[in-house]
Protein backbone atom coordinates (compact mmCIF):
# COMPACT_ATOMS: atom_id res chain seq x y z
CA UNK A 1 0.00 0.00 0.00
CA UNK A 2 1.40 3.26 -1.04
CA UNK A 3 2.09 6.23 2.12
CA UNK A 4 -1.07 7.92 1.75
CA UNK A 5 -2.91 10.68 4.20
CA UNK A 6 -6.68 9.15 5.02
CA UNK A 7 -9.74 11.13 5.50
CA UNK A 8 -11.69 9.16 8.17
CA UNK A 9 -15.10 9.96 8.87
CA UNK A 10 -15.99 10.52 5.37
CA UNK A 11 -14.84 6.56 4.22
CA UNK A 12 -12.37 7.91 1.22
CA UNK A 13 -8.70 8.90 1.17
CA UNK A 14 -7.75 12.32 0.32
CA UNK A 15 -6.18 11.05 -2.93
CA UNK A 16 -9.26 10.06 -4.32
CA UNK A 17 -11.60 12.19 -2.91
CA UNK A 18 -9.87 15.67 -1.69
CA UNK A 19 -12.09 17.52 0.39
CA UNK A 20 -11.73 20.48 1.75
CA UNK A 21 -9.94 21.33 5.20
CA UNK A 22 -13.50 22.43 6.41
CA UNK A 23 -14.59 19.61 6.88
CA UNK A 24 -11.97 16.95 8.21
CA UNK A 25 -11.12 16.72 12.11
CA UNK A 26 -8.66 13.96 12.00
CA UNK A 27 -5.69 12.63 9.19
CA UNK A 28 -3.44 9.56 9.42
CA UNK A 29 -0.25 9.25 7.85
CA UNK A 30 0.90 5.82 7.21
CA UNK A 31 4.56 5.56 8.45
CA UNK A 32 6.88 2.50 9.80
CA UNK A 33 8.69 1.44 13.33
CA UNK A 34 12.05 1.31 13.47
CA UNK A 35 11.58 -2.78 12.82
CA UNK A 36 10.04 -1.81 9.46
CA UNK A 37 6.48 -2.75 10.46
CA UNK A 38 3.56 -0.97 9.09
CA UNK A 39 2.68 1.80 11.71
CA UNK A 40 0.27 5.16 11.42
CA UNK A 41 0.28 8.38 12.54
CA UNK A 42 -2.76 10.59 13.38
CA UNK A 43 -3.27 14.15 13.43
CA UNK A 44 -6.68 15.28 15.43
CA UNK A 45 -8.18 18.49 16.07
CA UNK A 46 -9.49 18.90 19.76
CA UNK A 47 -11.77 22.16 20.20
CA UNK A 48 -8.83 24.44 19.23
CA UNK A 49 -5.39 21.87 19.98
CA UNK A 50 -4.00 19.59 17.51
CA UNK A 51 -3.03 15.96 18.51
CA UNK A 52 -0.68 14.16 16.98
CA UNK A 53 -0.65 10.50 18.19
CA UNK A 54 2.37 7.90 17.02
CA UNK A 55 2.23 4.27 17.16
CA UNK A 56 2.27 3.42 20.95
CA UNK A 57 5.97 2.26 22.08
CA UNK A 58 7.30 2.65 18.72
CA UNK A 59 8.94 5.54 16.71
CA UNK A 60 8.18 6.52 14.16
CA UNK A 61 9.84 6.44 10.74
CA UNK A 62 8.53 8.71 7.72
CA UNK A 63 9.68 8.49 4.32
CA UNK A 64 9.55 12.01 2.52
CA UNK A 65 6.14 11.60 1.04
CA UNK A 66 5.20 10.84 4.22
CA UNK A 67 6.68 14.28 6.24
CA UNK A 68 5.07 16.09 3.31
CA UNK A 69 1.97 14.44 3.93
CA UNK A 70 2.26 14.78 8.12
CA UNK A 71 3.13 18.64 7.33
CA UNK A 72 -0.23 18.96 4.90
CA UNK A 73 -2.24 16.93 7.59
CA UNK A 74 -0.58 19.50 10.34
CA UNK A 75 -1.11 22.58 8.47
CA UNK A 76 -5.00 22.11 7.59
CA UNK A 77 -5.38 20.80 11.24
CA UNK A 78 -4.05 23.89 12.99
CA UNK A 79 -6.10 25.78 10.20
CA UNK A 80 -8.93 23.66 11.83
CA UNK A 81 -8.11 24.33 15.23
CA UNK A 82 -8.34 28.06 14.82
CA UNK A 83 -12.22 28.25 14.04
Amino acid sequence: MDEQVRERGIGRTAESFPASAARRRWWQVDCRDLANSRRTLAVLVNRDEVELVGPPGHAAVLSTVGVRQLSTALRDAAMQARK
